[in-house]
């Protein structure tokens, strides 16, 4: 039988899988985190930096669904263009310092919990009370949310098994 689904069900879910997703990331070295090939090219950083964007984007887009709007996943791009938004998340950040992107991903995930728990039940749980969701819920795209940090754990974890330690 399925959780209620819940303001604190969801946080914990999210706090859960960025705790995982952490621990694992704790006994890579700096080099580590800089080689390429994880996910394709992309390393650890790019991979971190990836899901420090995407939770960037989360509260811009519930702002401009709250003023009425259906927002872009990015000016010019439509929601069937995810690709041309990852490929440019990767060339917003892969310039960045690994110490740049830890401490983008660090803060942008306290600003993105922060919003999350400043979200009423209603407007988690309600199908459809913004644009933005279509016919679900914020609460059905949270759950997207954790399980892109484990998506990014997993191919960390199985990246990790090829290291020769």
């Amino acid at each position: 039988m399925p959780k209620p689904k819940s303001k604190v069900a969801i946080l914990n879910r999210l706090q859960i899988e960025r705790k995982r997703l952490e621990q694992n990331l704790a006994p890579l070295d700096q080099e580590d985190m800089l080689q390429p090939g994880v996910v394709g090219e992309w390393s650890v950083k790019d991979i971190l930096a990836h899901l420090a964007d995407w939770e960037e984007h989360f509260p811009v887009w519930v702002e401009a669904t709250r003023h009425g709007g259906k927002p872009a996943p990015e000016p010019g791009l439509t929601w069937k263009e995810l690709d041309i938004l990852n490929q440019r998340i990767y060339e917003r950040h892969r310039l960045q310092t690994l110490d740049e992107v830890l401490d983008y991903f660090h803060s942008i995930h306290t600003q993105f919990m922060e919003f999350v728990d400043s979200l009423s039940d209603e407007e988690l749980l309600t199908p459809g009370y913004y644009k933005l969701t279509g016919k679900g819920s914020l609460y059905n795209w949270l759950g997207a949310y954790a399980n892109h940090d484990k998506w990014g754990r997993t191919h960390i974890l199985k990246w990790m098994k090829t290291l020769k330690r």
